[in-house]
Formats: C-alpha cells, structure tokens, sequence
C-alpha cells in the first residue's frame, strides 16, 4: 500500500458531536478536517509499511527463532488495536496518544506454528505462541512453486508419466492444490497435491488438465510422499481455448465506437494517506494479504444534523468457500477456501487503467511479507473511482396537477473501491460502492476460467457415466460447483449499541366484516436476543433484517438503523455430516450476528488449511452469547451454484451478485433531496448527432 505520513482527523469528528455547541462549530470543524493535515505517524489502522516489514523480520532473525530450521512467514499484519481503545483515542486523538503500533505475525519452523506479537516502536516480542490445534496457516507462494515447478517437474516417475502420454516436458506446468481434511485422526502432515497441465498451443492451461496423475508434497520437509498415475484420459485440444485478443480469427463482433469518461473539473474525492472522502462519506481503505481491501472506521454525513454519523466500523471478505461436487479420485478434495488457504490478498493483481478501471480512476498500491519475510509490493491493487452511467437516484414527474407537468430528477453517482483476485483459475472482481444516499452497496463479479475435467467423451451420446458437469468441448467437463462469499460486516450504527431485528411479513385476516378485504399483511418486529434467534436462512419467510440502535430515534420516534439487502443468496446443499461442510457449517445459512470479538474474523478460522470445522463461526455461534443492545458483527455470505455452459467456455462471462446496506429510519428524510446533479460536459466544437 502506497503510505503517506498525512494523518487524517476526519475519522475522528464522528465523535465530536457530543462536544459540539452549535451547527456552525459543527460545519466549521469539517471544512478544517478537509484540509490536507501532515503529521509523522500512522493512523492506527494503516497497513503495515515495507520498512515495517524490513523491521519485524529483523526483530524475529534476531530473536531465538532465528536460528530455528525452515523459519517461514506466513502472515504479517497489522494487530489491531482493541476496538473500545480504538474509539476512546478517537474521541480524545488530541488529549491522548495514539494506540501503541503493533505487528501480528503466523511463521512456521521445525514444524511448529508460532502466533507472535511485535511491538513496532521498541522492537520487543509481546508474545510467542505456539498453536497446537489442527489446522495450518496460509501457503506461501514460494512453497506452493517449489512443490510444483520444482520437485514435480523433475520427479522421474511423473517425467515418465508424461513421457508415456506422448507429451512434452518442457511444455507441462503444475500448480498445487490444497487437500482438505476427510476424517482423518490425529495431527496430520501439512501437506498439497499437485496437478499438472499441458500448455502446448494456448496459454490457457486450466482447460488443458493432464488427468489421472496425482502427487502428494509433505510442504515442511519439501519432499513427496505419495505418487500415483490411475489412468490415461487424452489432454483436450488446445485449438480454440486461447483467450487472448491477437490469438483470435475473423470473423469479429461488431465493432463499438469508443466511450469514456471525462471530469474535466477534477475528481470529487480526495485520498490522505488510506483516509478517502468523497460526497457525504469519509472512510478508511486498508489492504491485508488475506482479506484484501479492509474498509473501517466509515461515516456519512447528514446535511439536516450536521455531522457525521458512524456506520461500518470494520468490514472485509473473511472467506471463500470453492466446493466441486466431483466425488472422484482425482477431484474429491477440491473444496477450496480461498481467503484462509491461498489469500484473497495474497493473489490480488495489479489492476490496468482504461479496462480494469476507468479513465478517471486513482490507484493505490499494496505490499505484503513474502516466504521470508521481506516486504513484496503490489503496485496497482485497488483503484478508487466515480461512477455515473446512466442511473438515476431519485425522479418523480407530477402529472396530478391540471395543466402543469412537473418533472425532477437526479443522476445517481457513487464512489467505488476495487480490487481483483485470481486465486487459480478464477478471478474475483470486488467493489465497495459509496452512494450519496447513504448505501453501502458490495458487488462481486465471477469470471476467470473454469476448473476443467479431461474425459474420454466428445459428443454428450457417448457418455455412459456420470461426468458430474458439462461437456463444453471435446474431451471438455466443466464440473459442477459453489462458490460462498462471506463478509464480515462490524456495523456501529451511530454507536456500538445494537441491535439485530427481522421485520417480518405476517399475514392477517379480515374476519370483521370491516372491510370488503379478505386479508392484508402487516409486520412483526422480534429483536434478536441471542445469536441463535438471529441465524437466517434467505427465503424462508419475507422479512427485512435490520441492525439498529435501540437508544437512538428519529423526530417521529422511529429507531435509527440499516437493513442488509441481500442478494446471491444460495446455501450449501452438501449433507451436514460431509466433512468440506463440516468444515464450512456457516454456509447453511446467509446471516450470522455475533456479538464482537477482537479474536474473530476469519469464517472459517484462523488456520482454515486442512481445518477440522472446531473452529468455525458455526461452532462460535454455538455458544448462544447476547447480542441484543451490545457491540455486533454481522456476517453475510452470499452463494452461487455454478452449472457450467458452453457459453463460459474457454473464457467465462462476469457473473456478478452482491447485497447492500441500506439506511432504514437512519435519516430524517431522503438524504439526496438537496443533491446536486454535476452539470454536463460541453466540448466546444462538437455537436450532438
């Protein structure tokens, strides 16, 4: 992440409203905060710096656990500050100093999995601690290449393997696939699979799989255990499975005329350091080598009162959970979690002005610890721009009136964050969007390649067997399979008092005789007392999900919230007792609320490679806590079940989903009525055809 030294207060006034006399104060103080203010430290919520990095790898080689055999890094991050020290130092920033910086760390060494705390400003170790259970950390990409295009490569039983197929060495890749845990007892190796693919003719290598061959890599000791070669499958054509635009022939679609977007006045958000206001938003963009983007500490201003008003506190990807529905040998195992197996992060690419993002988009960089602690830089790893394609926010033409039309309306334009992880074969488009009306609205686009099966088929009258997929081309399966998104979601609506209720829908019948109505439905608000009466499973009855603040209300006497929008809401269909849902046991319903926890983030657990599901958010669920007028978190996990069609082959069109988070009685009255639509671009010698 590229770091400035620029502190920015904004995040602070949010609280000031307590101490504020007046509107005028009130006003004065933001146009201040909006001034660029240059001080030498971090805001305590900043990403870790390359020299930070350079410092807690120093501190460790220097430390007893320099010496030790195999020290790798696996995560290195920011240790939050506690969230109640957090939000007191905000509310007295300048009375007090800031949260003491602080780096938390995953490293393995001699087998052994130390969870270790670093203390920035003096170099200490806080803690060292090593984790027994089961479960291992994230794969660093330096073991998952050395397992793969190292050892494979060169193993002379697999050299032969490919020998026998009449194919190439020399145009044979290998990736390595996280294994799962399928009931084994005990502590168990950290271990991958590999799998190999043939790129002779296209560089489009997921659907040229080299089937029937697997290899076992013990990732500690760097050696193979297993190796086997169960049948010969013929490797699919590579004609036609190019994506790239020079590979492609005539004939071509039809040939658009350029569009772009122009802001000849300038962009209307300003970034400090990761502090981004735009509009009525202020807001906090961190990236983690796991989350991704982490956006905190988010407010939006209201015009009628003044001030800022606290909504998100926290909110980042926690996990993705990837399972193919192929029970086979060669394919069982592939149930991925994205985020706490690989790194959402971890696999973010650099993103391309003019097609990843707009003209009119900044970019901001990213850096992370590699294999051996030293800092790695991700140039180009968000892009932060304005949208304004043709939407509207508001309109209503007045028709009521005799002899008049009235007619209002106003453009909708919104903030967006980015960012785009190919995690394999997939690529995960992500996009935070601001709105002036107070939404925060999450997107996710699915596109990338499909995990391909090489079989003996080439017509679908040849197939004898379940394929558990499509045949999409010639020797072509596209295999069935999810995809889970959860988000963790720290809402503090005006505060961190909330409170988490279902609006629902009750039918009621007319049997008065009052009304010549047989029916109507009228609504039923239960408030949440603990985390078992807020579990949901989208669908099963209609009903708005609010999280809200019991101790504050509107003019009318309406209590303040936002209600989560859902959206993409398939569950897992696996059986309860398989072991990939055991493991991923939240997937079965869409919304969670738990009250917070500084200890857990992550869906799936900490340490998700080769995770039993002892550690789960299901199973802290489990434990029924209170979570009525108290600190929450919200989780959402969003679901898609992909069948694959001829249509996402050889490259798959965005699927895209999402939800929002929609002020609900939080505003006085719609927040966008004094919006100012931007005025449209002229250009001087140009006329409208």
């Amino acid at each position: 992440m590229r770091v400035s030294l620029k502190l920015l207060l904004a995040n602070s006034f949010v609280f000031f409203d307590r101490a504020m006399a007046s509107t005028w104060f009130n006003t004065l103080v933001f146009l201040l905060l909006s001034l660029p203010i240059t001080l030498s430290r971090h805001h305590p919520l900043d990403p870790l710096t390359p020299s930070e990095f350079d410092k807690v790898r120093t501190i460790i080689k220097g430390s007893t656990l320099g010496s030790a055999k195999n020290l790798t890094f696996h995560y290195v991050g920011l240790d939050d500050p506690d969230k109640p020290t957090l939000l007191s130092w905000l509310a007295n920033h300048t009375k007090t100093s800031p949260p003491p910086r602080r780096a938390f760390l995953i490293a393995r060494a001699e087998r052994q999995t130390h969870e270790i705390v670093v203390n920035l400003p003096d170099g200490s170790i806080i803690s060292d601690h090593i984790y027994t259970g089961f479960g291992y950390p994230l794969q660093t990409i330096e073991e998952q290449i050395t397992a793969a295009s190292v050892l494979t490569l060169k193993y002379p039983p697999f050299v032969e393997s490919v020998k026998k197929r009449g194919l190439d060495i020399d145009e044979v890749v290998c990736e390595s696939f996280s294994v799962g845990w399928f009931g084994e007892k005990g502590k168990q190796k950290r271990v991958t699979k590999v799998l190999c693919f043939y790129k002779s003719g296209s560089d489009n290598i997921y659907l040229l799989p080299i089937e029937g061959i697997t290899v076992v890599v013990d990732y500690d000791e760097m050696n193979i255990l297993e190796y086997s070669d169960r049948l010969m499958v013929p490797v699919p054509k590579a004609e036609g499975t190019d994506f790239r635009a020079f590979k492609q022939m005539p004939p071509f679609g039809p040939k658009m005329k350029p569009v772009t977007v122009v802001q000849p006045n300038g962009r209307s958000f300003k970034i400090d350091g990761h502090m981004i206001r735009w509009a009525n938003w202020v807001f906090h963009l961190a990236f983690d080598v796991r989350a991704g983007p982490v956006i905190s500490l988010a407010s939006v201003y209201d015009t009628d009162k003044g001030k800022h008003r606290r909504v998100l506190y926290r909110g980042h990807v926690s996990e993705l959970f990837v399972p193919y529905m192929d029970p086979t040998e060669g394919w069982y195992y592939k149930t991925f979690f994205d985020a706490g197996e690989y790194g959402f992060g971890l696999f973010a690419v650099p993103l391309e002005p003019l097609t990843d993002c707009p003209a009119n988009a900044i970019f901001m960089d990213g850096s992370f610890a590699g294999h051996d602690g030293r800092p790695v830089k991700k140039p180009n790893i968000f892009c932060v721009f304005e949208r304004s394609a043709g939407e509207i926010a508001w309109r209503h033409t007045e028709l009521g009136i005799p002899g008049k039309v009235g007619k209002e309306v106003r453009t909708e334009v919104s903030l967006v964050v980015r960012m785009v992880s190919t995690v394999g074969n997939y690529d995960y488009v992500v996009d935070w969007e601001f709105k002036q009306s107070g939404s925060i609205k999450v997107g996710v686009g699915l596109t990338g390649i499909l995990e391909a099966k090489g079989v003996p088929y080439t017509h679908t009258d040849q197939m004898s067997e379940n394929v558990y997929g499509t045949l999409l081309a010639e020797n072509t399966v596209g295999v069935h399979h999810d995809h889970f998104i959860t988000y963790y979601l720290d809402l503090d609506v005006e505060g961190d008092k909330n409170s988490f209720v279902k609006a629902r829908m009750q039918t009621e019948r007319v049997t008065d005789g009052s009304s010549p109505r047989k029916s109507y439905w009228t609504v039923v608000r239960d408030t949440a007392k603990t985390e078992a009466d807020a579990r949901v499973q989208l669908g099963s009855e209609p009903a708005d999900l609010l999280v809200v603040n019991p101790n504050k209300k509107t003019n009318v006497g309406n209590t303040v919230g936002y209600r989560l929008l859902g959206g993409s809401s398939a569950g897992s269909l696996l059986s309860d007792d398989d072991y990939p849902q055991i493991r991923a046991a939240y997937t079965k319903y869409q919304v969670f609320v738990t009250p917070y926890n500084r200890s857990e983030k992550w869906a799936a657990g900490t340490y998700a490679y080769q995770s039993r599901g002892d550690d789960n958010l299901a199973i802290w669920s489990q434990r029924n806590r209170a979570i009525e007028n108290t600190d929450i978190v919200l989780w959402y996990t969003m679901g898609f079940h992909h069948i694959p069609y001829q249509e996402d082959f050889p490259v798959m069109p965005t699927l895209t989903g999402g939800f929002e988070l929609r002020p609900s009685n939080f505003f006085e009255r719609n927040p966008t009525l004094k919006m100012k639509t931007p005025k449209p671009v002229h250009f001087p010698n140009c006329t409208t055809a």
